[in-house]
């Protein structure tokens, strides 16, 4: 582990920046990848007046030509922690906001993850971890174009695992809550600047909405039944006979490690290779 060349993106600011200097200090052997050259200056900067050293490059995930330099740079461990988050009702945030998010909270992410992954595979080593988030597991309201980036980032990471593990290669995803570093509070800015749906509901101004006060109304909101226009209660997920199976396989995600299973070939992805076309689901 002392050896081990860790690559952190996204650590100009939160998160990411805290990681980086802390394995620095540690006297890791540490890149960090910001998104804009300022940044670069910035974080030299700061290193050089805590007395610590570690790599700092330019590593935009969105940039093909970024990423293809990151690929020289030799890394053991991938860190995927860039991410951006911009608030407001699915139906109001615009197309192009909608897509910068998948673009750089996704994509990017990947596609980095694409290369390193062969190196990983080819020297049959190697450890990727995205930095996730609990709003991966469940979505909020206000939300719906950060949590569908990172339901999508579970599922890529899910799958990567089990395409990896044979080749020794771990995969991982960590799950924060809401934490001050300023994250949050950029995205529930965003909301403000024009959510029509927000703005029709009441003629009095509303205040925007903090993380935690969502997170509340989340947990104690009920809906009358009186009002309701539906006959009966429906679930809100539907998978019928499969439930058992998601449940069994959600459990058991929150159950392996990341050395469960590595040098062996995970059963689901034998049973891909081998399950003939117009088999029933069982």
């Amino acid at each position: 582990m002392a050896n081990e060349k860790i690559l952190i993106t996204g650590a100009g600011t939160g998160f990411g920046k805290n990681i980086a200097f802390s394995l620095a200090e540690k006297g890791k052997s540490v890149i960090a990848g910001v998104e804009i050259i300022s940044q670069v200056s910035a974080l030299e900067q700061e290193a050089k007046e805590r007395g610590v050293s570690m790599q700092i490059e330019k590593l935009d995930v969105t940039n093909p030509k970024d990423r293809e330099k990151a690929w020289g740079w030799d890394i053991d461990v991938l860190v995927n922690n860039a991410a951006v988050s911009e608030g407001g009702s699915l139906v109001d945030i615009p197309e192009e906001n909608l897509r910068h998010q998948f673009e750089v909270n996704v994509f990017g992410p990947v596609l980095l993850t694409k290369g390193f992954a062969r190196q990983m595979v080819e020297r049959k080593s190697g450890r990727i971890v995205f930095v996730s988030s609990v709003s991966g597991l469940m979505a909020d309201p206000l939300m719906g174009p950060y949590c569908g980036t990172k339901h999508a980032t579970e599922a890529f990471a899910d799958s990567l695992s089990k395409e990896l593990q044979e080749f020794n290669v771990e995969v991982a995803t960590i799950n924060p809550g809401p934490y001050l570093t300023g994250f949050n509070d950029r995205e529930f800015e965003t909301w403000k600047t024009g959510s029509l749906i927000w703005k029709t509901q009441s003629s009095t101004t509303r205040k925007p909405l903090s993380l935690r006060a969502i997170r509340s109304e989340r947990s104690h909101r009920t809906v009358g039944k009186s009002d309701s226009w539906r006959d009966e209660s429906i679930p809100q997920r539907h998978s019928g006979k499969m439930i058992p199976q998601v449940k069994e396989r959600m459990e058991a995600m929150w159950s392996k490690t990341t050395t469960e299973g590595l040098g062996e070939r995970d059963e689901t992805v034998q049973k891909s290779y081998e399950i003939e076309p117009g088999t029933p689901a069982e």
